[in-house]
C-alpha cells in the first residue's frame, strides 16, 4: 500500500515538472509572484506557435508586399531592357475596334445574327402559352434552335476564319456562350411557369361566377399586354409595381431587358434598384476605360514576348527551361487574370447593373479564402454558378442521379465551353482546356484532403497554386500547337 502512495507521489511530480505554459497553475503563478527575487517570467507560448493566440502580421504583411513590389519592378525594368517599349494604343484600336478584319466584318455580322435564334425563341414561348404548339414540337424547336446557336460560330469560323480577327472571333464565341446559357433559362423558367399555370387553370375548372376583383385583375393583365412594359400599374399610394405573372413576361421589352441584365438566370420580375446612382456609375466607367488600358498594355509588353519565348524549349521538351519559362510567364499572367477578373465581375458588371435598375450585385464571392478547388468555383463567378446549380445541377439530382453525377455533368459542361471559347477562335482543335477543366475534379479531391490533414492553409495554397501555374501553362500549350498547326514551315 504504501509503495503505491510512493508511485503516484512520483507521477505527480513528474506530470508537475512538464515544462508546457498551459501546465502552470494560476495558484504557482501567485505563489510565484509573492517571492523577493522579482520575478520577470510567465507562463506563454513563443508568437510563433498556434497556441499563443497571435494573429496580428501587419507587418510581414507589409514587408512581403514590399518585396513581391521590389521584385516586380525588376521584373519591369528586365522587360524594358530586353525588349523596349512595346506598347502601342493605336495597334489596341485596330484590333479592339476590328479594323483588321476582312471585308464586311464578319464579327459584327455573327452578333447581328443572333437577333433570329432570339425571334425564334420568343415566337415558339408565345405558341406554347397559347396552346397552338404542343409541347413536345415546342421544346423540340427550342432545343435545335439553341444547338444551331452554339454551331453557328464553329462552322462559319471554321470556313471564313481567315476573314476573322482574334479579338472579333473570341467576342463572337463569347457573346454566342451567353446567349446560349440565357436562352437555356429563358425557356426553362416559362416551362416551369407553363406547367404550374395550366395546373392551375385545370383545377379552377370552369368559372361559375366572375368577382369585380377579378375583372379588374383581367384589365390589369389587359393593359400590361397593349403597354409592353412588364410592370403592372398600381394605383395605391406607395406606388408598389404588382409582380408580373406568366404569361404577360412573353414580350420583346422583358426579354431583351434579360439578354442586357448581368445575370443569366431568367425570372419574371428582377429586383430593381429606384434610380441610377451617377457617381458610382462614372467611378465604374473609369474603371473600365482605364482597366482596359493595362490589361492590353501588359499583353503586348510583357505576356506576348515570354509566350513566344516559350516556344522553342516546349517544342524541344527542355523541362528546365519550360519550367523557367513557365515560372516567368505566371507572373504577368496572373497580373492580367486579376485586372480582368476586376475589370469584368466589379467594374463592367456593376456598370450594367446601374444602368438596368438591377439591383442583385452578387457576382462574387470571397474566393480568395476558399479552402479548396470546390469552394473556388463555388464563389469566384456567381452568375455562372447560379445558373449550373438551378439549371443543371438541381434538374439533374432530381432525375434520380447522385450528387456526384451531376457535379461531373457541370464539370463536363464547363468543361466544353472553356474549350469552345479557346479552340474555335484559334481554329486549332485541342482538348487542353477541356482536359484542365476535367482536372479539377481530382484536384478537388486533393485540396479538400490536404484541407482536412493539413489545416485550411494548406488548402488555400493548393488553390492558389493552381490558379496561378494552370493558366500559364494551358497558354504555352495552345500557343505551341497554334504555331505549329498555322506556321510549321516558317518555324521549319
Amino acid at each position: 500500500m504504501s509503495h503505491d502512495n510512493e508511485d503516484n507521489k512520483l507521477r505527480y511530480r513528474r506530470t508537475q515538472s512538464v515544462t508546457r505554459a498551459e501546465e502552470i497553475t494560476d495558484k504557482e503563478s501567485k505563489q510565484r509572484k509573492s517571492q523577493p527575487d522579482k520575478p520577470c517570467h510567465r507562463p506563454r507560448d513563443s508568437l510563433f506557435s498556434w497556441s499563443s493566440g497571435f494573429d496580428n502580421f501587419t507587418g510581414l504583411v507589409n514587408w512581403g508586399f514590399l518585396l513581391l513590389t521590389m521584385g516586380g519592378f525588376r521584373l519591369v525594368l528586365e522587360n524594358f531592357i530586353k525588349y523596349g517599349i512595346r506598347v502601342d494604343p493605336v495597334q489596341w484600336f485596330v484590333v479592339l475596334t476590328g479594323k483588321n478584319e476582312g471585308e464586311g466584318h464578319p464579327s459584327l455580322l455573327l452578333i447581328f445574327y443572333t437577333i433570329v435564334p432570339i425571334m425564334i425563341c420568343l415566337i415558339v414561348e408565345k405558341g406554347l402559352a397559347a396552346d397552338i404548339l404542343m409541347e413536345s414540337a415546342g421544346m423540340i424547336v427550342h432545343v435545335v434552335n439553341i444547338v444551331v446557336l452554339v454551331l453557328i460560330p464553329m462552322v462559319v469560323i471554321h470556313v471564313k476564319g481567315e476573314t476573322f480577327s482574334l479579338v472579333g472571333a473570341m467576342t463572337v464565341c463569347f457573346i454566342y456562350c451567353i446567349m446560349f446559357l440565357k436562352m437555356w433559362s429563358y425557356v426553362q423558367v416559362n416551362m416551369w411557369c407553363r406547367t404550374k399555370h395550366k395546373k392551375r387553370r385545370n383545377r379552377s375548372g370552369r368559372r361559375q361566377s366572375v368577382s369585380i376583383a377579378q375583372l379588374q385583375n383581367e384589365r390589369e393583365h389587359e393593359q400590361i399586354r397593349s403597354n409592353g412594359n412588364g410592370v403592372i400599374p398600381n394605383n395605391d399610394k406607395d406606388n408598389v409595381p404588382t409582380l408580373v405573372h406568366y404569361p404577360d413576361n412573353l414580350h420583346l421589352k422583358d426579354f431583351f431587358y434579360f439578354l442586357l441584365a448581368p445575370t443569366l438566370c431568367y425570372e419574371l420580375n428582377f429586383p430593381r434598384t429606384s434610380r441610377v446612382r451617377k457617381r458610382f456609375l462614372i467611378k465604374r466607367m473609369l474603371e473600365v476605360v482605364i482597366g482596359v488600358h493595362i490589361v492590353m498594355g501588359l499583353f503586348q509588353q510583357w505576356m506576348i514576348p515570354s509566350v513566344r519565348n516559350s516556344l522553342v524549349p516546349f517544342s524541344n521538351m527542355d523541362l528546365t527551361k519550360t519550367a523557367e519559362r513557365l515560372l516567368k510567364l505566371a507572373i504577368p499572367n496572373h497580373l492580367m487574370w486579376l485586372c480582368f477578373f476586376y475589370l469584368t465581375f466589379h467594374s463592367f458588371l456593376n456598370l450594367m447593373g446601374e444602368l438596368l435598375h438591377f439591383s442583385d450585385r452578387n457576382f462574387y464571392s470571397d474566393w480568395w479564402n476558399a479552402n479548396n478547388i470546390d469552394t473556388f468555383w463555388r464563389t469566384w463567378n456567381m452568375p455562372v454558378h447560379k445558373w449550373c446549380v438551378r439549371h443543371l445541377y438541381i434538374p439533374v439530382v432530381d432525375l434520380g442521379y447522385s450528387k456526384m453525377a451531376a457535379s461531373v455533368i457541370v464539370f463536363f459542361i464547363s468543361a466544353f465551353f472553356h474549350e469552345y471559347l479557346v479552340s474555335v477562335p484559334l481554329k486549332t482543335f485541342k482538348i487542353w482546356a477541356f482536359m484542365g477543366m476535367m482536372a479539377q475534379i481530382p484536384l478537388s479531391v486533393v485540396s479538400k484532403h490536404m484541407e482536412k490533414n493539413y489545416g485550411p492553409r494548406w488548402g488555400n495554397i493548393v488553390v492558389w497554386a493552381s490558379i496561378i501555374l494552370g493558366q500559364p501553362l494551358a497558354i504555352m500549350m495552345y500557343y505551341h500547337d497554334y504555331m505549329i498547326t498555322n506556321y510549321n514551315d516558317v518555324l521549319v
